[in-house]
């Protein structure tokens, strides 16, 4: 699985501070995003649950080869069964959900898999979720822009309130495209702001390029 401009995005723009001893990434694919929070933070434990076999066999290569391999560690297994059997509770769940909702289906099963919602509806991640945060425990997430107020009504149902929100737009004058979201067990005031990731085809803006630079090797 490549990556993608949403993993990093989430990976880089999740607000992190001190307090955070354990993380947990849902859906790793092969662990971008637990590998940019291990970065980013001084976690102790940073877990990480992958259903699909490829994907968990290389995010497990990936975190070993890491500078931070001794405090990642990958799951196998899908994050609904995560759920009935651990009991741990975690500062931060993290997540790039599969959320492409179409009718149709490629001729790939893993890309299916990977891509659409059926492999993790909204209320299953959401409901798991509520489940396994911390007393002040946060949730961060990307989804696609039309799903934000479906997945604003689902968070309240389980006690998850938005608390963040950062609107993603590919250029100053296309259409938003991503919601960056950040819940937690607290009803406060949301924090509501808009990123654009270009100014034309390959010119990155400056707030883009300073979110996201730490992690690539050419910007």
């Amino acid at each position: 699985m490549k990556i993608g401009t949403d993993g990093v995005l989430l990976g880089a723009w999740t607000p992190l501070d001190d307090t955070l001893t354990s993380i947990l990434d849902v859906g790793a694919g092969t662990g971008v995003i637990a590998l940019m929070v291990a970065q980013r933070s001084h976690a102790e434990v940073i877990d990480a649950v992958e259903i699909d076999d490829d994907a968990y066999e290389q995010a497990v290569e990936n975190f070993e080869a890491s500078s931070w391999g001794d405090r990642l560690f990958c799951y196998h297994a899908s994050f609904q069964e995560f759920v009935e059997e651990i009991d741990d509770q975690y500062d931060l769940l993290i997540s790039n959900p599969p959320f492409y909702t179409e009718d149709y289906k490629t001729s790939s099963a893993k890309r299916d898999m990977a891509r659409f919602e059926d492999a993790l509806p909204f209320e299953h991640l959401l409901v798991g979720a509520s489940g396994l945060l911390s007393d002040h425990g946060k949730l961060a997430l990307i989804v696609p822009y039309r799903e934000e107020e479906r997945v604003l009504q689902i968070a309240m149902k389980v006690g998850l309130f938005m608390q963040k929100i950062t609107r993603v737009k590919g250029t100053p004058t296309s259409e938003t495209k991503r919601s960056l979201l950040l819940l937690g067990r607290d009803e406060k005031s949301i924090e509501i702001d808009e990123l654009i990731i270009e100014n034309s085809r390959h010119q990155y803006t400056d707030e883009y390029i300073n979110l996201t630079q730490d992690f690539y090797l050419k910007m």
